[in-house]
């Protein structure tokens, strides 16, 4: 596996989601690929994308294939075109944090439950 190394614009969302307080992780390995950005705590991948991840056919193909098995693990993605944070970094960082802050609150608030639920049936006694 080669050491991946982050582009100057998928830091740029980086630092700009850090002072947000969301803690992102830089070219994070999942497993089977390179995420360019990773927030662990909402299962959420994002990928900074150019060009050709919208104009290249096998890599349109390549794309949804990673996504397959990252939905599978339970991890959203999401594809964020370069043009995009070059224009309005700050309002993308801020729409970023504001779904990240909301999907670990709904992943904890279900775990939570899913414990509640397991506790009680591990209490109720077998007929």
């Amino acid at each position: 596996m080669k050491n991946h190394q982050p582009t100057k614009i998928a830091n740029r969302l980086k630092q700009a989601l850090e002072k947000l307080g969301i803690k992102v992780f830089s070219e994070k390995w999942d497993g089977r690929k390179h995420v360019d950005l990773s927030i662990p705590d909402a299962k959420l991948d994002i990928e900074v994308d150019g060009t050709q991840h919208l104009t290249n056919p096998k890599q349109i193909v390549a794309d949804l294939n990673r996504e397959y098995y990252s939905g599978k693990e339970g991890r959203g993605t999401i594809h964020i075109p370069n043009t995009e944070i070059d224009k309005d970094l700050s309002t993308v960082a801020e729409a970023i944090a504001i779904a990240a802050k909301t999907r670990e609150r709904n992943i904890n608030h279900t775990l939570k439950n899913f414990r509640i639920e397991t506790s009680r049936l591990l209490l109720t006694p077998l007929s």
